[in-house]
């Protein structure tokens, strides 16, 4: 009688959905963890793309305004703490992209319209949330955007 009471408990059920909660809990929070830092990550190159794009659309509008162009880098990404305008460089082309010249300071001779262009590139750096084996705990983001316009 005692060895099948000892063979039933050995046999029993009870307790084996406490240890796959054990197991799989930790796991589960593990993968959130990591979707939630790295969808942050991904936010904020989204964000500096955006901000690139900004500069460069008001650059196209007012090509010498350094001071604007950083100011609209700033200001399309407000929540983005150190986010600079590290590059800005302006000047005017041929149309398929021949005879540049930087900062127009010799006009190209094109068989058509000039073109301007405006190229911003802004950078912020992503620091995650705890620190993953294998992955740098900063990392450098930057993104270029270029805008072409004939005035």
């Amino acid at each position: 009688m005692r060895i099948q009471l000892q063979l039933r408990s050995l046999q029993s059920e009870q307790g084996s959905s406490l240890v796959e909660v054990a197991i799989v809990v930790p796991t589960l929070l593990f993968v959130l963890l990591a979707l939630v830092d790295f969808g942050r990550g991904y936010y904020l190159a989204m964000e500096v793309a955006g901000a690139a794009r900004a500069g460069a659309i008001y650059g196209s509008q007012n090509r010498t305004d350094t001071t604007g162009i950083t100011n609209a880098v700033k200001d399309d990404a407000p929540d983005v703490s150190g986010i600079s305008a590290s590059s800005i460089s302006w000047g005017c082309e041929c149309p398929d992209g021949s005879n540049a010249s930087v900062s127009c300071t010799s006009a190209p001779s094109c068989t058509t319209n000039v073109v301007y262009y405006v190229k911003v590139t802004a950078s912020a750096t992503y620091t995650t949330m705890i620190p993953w084996k294998g992955i740098p705990s900063t990392i450098a983001l930057s993104s270029t955007s270029e805008m072409r316009s004939f005035n």
